[in-house]
C-alpha cells in the first residue's frame, strides 16, 4: 500500500447490486461514481453490507475488481473474512491480484477460538503469509465472539495487521482499542450511530453501511468535526444518520441501504439474497421519506 492510499476519513463497504439474480457491475460502477462524488474517502467490496457470504467465488473476485477499476485513486480494501486459515489466504491473494490495497478479516464464524490464543494464533498464521495489508474486523454478532483486547493489543505489533474496523455497538471496547494500541494503527468505527463520538475520540474514521446511501452526510460530519463545528456534527449524526441506523438495526444492512439507494433512483432494484429478505411497503417508505429528509428536520 502506498502511502497516498492509506485509508483515513469515511470507508463505503459497498452493496452489491443485483439484476436478473446476477450481480449488476455496471449499476456497482455508478454507486462507485455516487459515493465517490459524495465525498466517500475509501470502499469496501464484499464486506457484510455486500452480502459476501451470498456471493460466489467468481463474482466476489469479480465485485473486486470492477471496485479496483472504477476507485480513481481511492483505496480498496477487500473483505475476504472466512472460517479456516487456508480460506482467508485464497480470499488474500484473490483481492491482491485483484489490485486491492488491502483486505478486511474477522474471527472464523462458525467454529470459535476455546481460548484467546486461539484468536492470535489465527489472525498471526494468516498475516504471516499475506501480501497486502490486513484489517481487522471485529462483529461479535456474526462471529460470536469479539476479539480479545489482549488479542489485539498483541497482533497490533504485527507488521501486516494495519487496524481494525470495530463493529461491536460496545463504545468502551473501542475506546479501549484506542488507548491499547499503537498511534498508527488505524481504527475505524462500524457502529454508524457512534460515528460523532468516535471521530470526536481520536478514530481514524468510520466504515459505515449507510455511507452508500447519504455519503454527503458522513462527508459533512467529518469536515464540520475538522472545523471544529461540533454542533453541526452532532446534528447531522442525530437528525440524518442515526435514524437510519435504527432501521438498519431492525430490517439489517444490507436491505436497508439497498431500499434507501433505490428511493433515491441510485438503484434500480433492491433485491438481496437469501437469507436476506427485501424490504417493502411501510418499511421501504419509511426509509425512503427518513433518506429524503432535510437535514434541519
Amino acid at each position: 500500500m502506498t502511502p497516498d492510499l492509506k485509508p483515513a476519513g469515511v470507508l463505503c463497504p459497498l452493496i452489491t447490486p443485483f439484476s436478473d439474480k446476477t450481480v449488476d457491475h455496471t449499476t456497482l460502477t455508478s454507486l462507485i461514481d455516487y459515493v465517490r462524488g459524495g465525498g466517500i474517502e475509501g470502499l469496501i467490496p464484499c464486506g457484510t453490507t455486500g452480502e459476501f457470504a451470498s456471493l460466489s467465488h467468481s463474482e466476489h473476485e469479480n465485485v473486486i475488481r470492477t471496485t479496483v477499476d472504477n476507485a480513481n485513486g481511492l483505496p480498496v480494501i477487500a473483505g475476504a473474512a472466512g472460517t479456516s486459515k487456508f480460506d482467508v489466504n485464497e480470499k488474500i491473494e484473490t483481492a491482491s491480484s485483484a489490485g486491492a490495497d488491502g483486505v478486511l478479516i474477522t474471527l472464523p464464524y462458525f467454529h470459535g477460538a476455546n481460548k484467546s490464543e486461539g484468536q492470535s494464533n489465527f489472525f498471526e498464521a494468516i498475516a504471516d503469509t499475506a501480501s497486502i495489508p490486513i484489517y481487522l474486523y471485529n462483529i461479535p454478532a456474526c462471529t460470536g465472539q469479539q476479539i480479545d483486547l489482549d488479542v489485539l493489543e498483541q497482533v497490533a505489533a504485527h507488521e501486516k495487521i494495519v487496524g481494525l474496523k470495530d463493529s461491536s455497538g460496545d463504545f468502551n471496547y473501542f475506546t479501549e482499542a484506542l488507548r491499547r494500541t499503537p498511534e498508527n494503527f488505524q481504527l475505524f468505527e462500524g457502529y454508524d450511530s457512534q460515528l460523532f463520538a468516535a471521530l470526536t475520540s481520536g478514530a481514524t474514521g468510520g466504515i459505515n453501511a449507510l455511507s452508500n446511501v447519504i455519503p454527503d452526510s458522513f462527508a459533512a460530519l467529518q469536515e464540520s468535526i475538522k472545523a471544529g463545528n461540533i454542533a453541526s456534527a452532532r446534528r447531522i449524526q442525530s437528525t440524518q444518520i442515526s435514524p437510519l441506523f435504527q432501521e438498519c438495526l431492525e430490517y439489517g444492512f444490507a436491505p436497508v441501504c439497498k431500499a434507501g439507494l433505490d428511493a433515491q433512483g441510485i438503484i434500480d432494484s433492491s433485491s438481496t439474497r437469501p437469507p436476506l429478505v427485501s424490504l417493502s411497503g411501510d418499511a421501504h417508505e419509511r426509509i425512503g421519506s427518513l433518506v429524503n429528509r432535510s437535514p434541519d428536520e
